[in-house]
């Protein structure tokens, strides 16, 4: 099984669209399921409205998915109980640290390899008792161990990093991504991942919580980003990058679905009309994916960004 699992905060631009398109043909070629996932654990910068522009851009380029749209904001005890789970096995703790704290821990000599350098992680009781008397709400971390873990690729090929004592719950109460996302893909069955390369370094810290969780580890593809003739990656700066951007440059959704097919190398066959033909018969295959990003062409960007 597959999925997509966007973040409702905007309009899906060309390189989610892409990336989603990878996924669902890469799910369908395998006679497989898809599902979408709204990781919308911040409800601040998340909406529903967002959501309906998102699933209906997925839809106008020819994509479906199986089954109901499921929310993380909904999920919330599932990711209460993963937690609970780990600290009973001693995989937890508090922390205080305020992100001024962190950067300046980090950027200290002592900071070595660590993302964060477990500031926290020795607390005595008497110690929190104080940062708790100071009106300091804390995060809950996993207790990692500065462990190396290897990440198999299917783009990539190995990737191993040392994994830091990642956020499993902001002081907010919020649950963090790396969590989330573990429990979910599990729960939901999802076999294969199949995101932007900019998710891999990330990816280590979900292979460990999956193993501590006793849950499945997924097949990872994580594919080239789109990027902007700047060589940077892609943004509302670089001009026409989301559906109704293009719709008002002439482009109608069917245009922008074979732009983005003609970025798959030698798949490019598949007009939304014909694409479940296409991915069902085994037409696709993602290790055929170019291994580069894809630069959007200039006449999709602004000519005086």
């Amino acid at each position: 099984m597959g999925r997509f699992a966007p973040s409702p905060t905007g309009d899906l631009h060309l390189g989610n669209l892409r990336t989603a398109l990878i996924a669902w043909l890469s799910a369908r070629s395998q006679n497989g399921r898809f599902i979408v996932r709204m990781e919308d654990l911040d409800r601040v910068t998340s909406s529903a409205e967002h959501e309906r522009h998102q699933l209906s851009a997925l839809a106008a380029i020819g994509l479906d998915w199986d089954g109901d749209v499921v929310r993380q904001s909904e999920r919330f005890d599932r990711y209460e109980a993963a937690i609970a789970q780990l600290a009973q096995g001693g995989s937890t703790y508090e922390c205080f640290c305020t992100r001024r704290e962190i950067r300046e821990a980090i950027s200290a000599p002592h900071a070595g390899h660590l993302a964060y350098p477990g500031t926290c992680r020795d607390l005595t009781a008497v110690q929190r008792a104080e940062m708790v008397s100071e009106g300091r709400r804390p995060a809950i971390r996993l207790r990692a161990g500065d462990v190396a873990v290897e990440v198999v690729d299917e783009m990539a090929g190995a990737f191993v990093a040392v994994v830091d004592d990642v956020v499993l719950r902001r002081n907010d109460g919020v649950p963090a991504y790396n969590l989330a996302v573990v429990v979910d893909d599990a729960a939901q069955g999802v076999t294969e991942v199949v995101r932007g390369d900019d998710l891999l370094a990330s990816t280590p810290r979900q292979v460990l919580l999956q193993r501590l969780l006793g849950l499945p580890t997924p097949r990872y593809v994580h594919v080239p980003l789109v990027i902007g003739a700047d060589g940077e990656r892609l943004a509302k700066r670089h001009g026409a990058v989301t559906l109704p951007d293009l719709a008002a440059r002439g482009l109608d959704p069917a245009d922008v679905r074979q732009i983005l097919d003609a970025t798959l190398g030698s798949q490019q066959t598949t007009a939304p009309q014909t694409a479940h033909l296409h991915a069902e018969n085994g037409g696709f295959d993602v290790r055929m994916i170019p291994r580069e990003p894809w630069v959007i062409p200039l006449d999709l960007q602004r000519s005086d960004p």
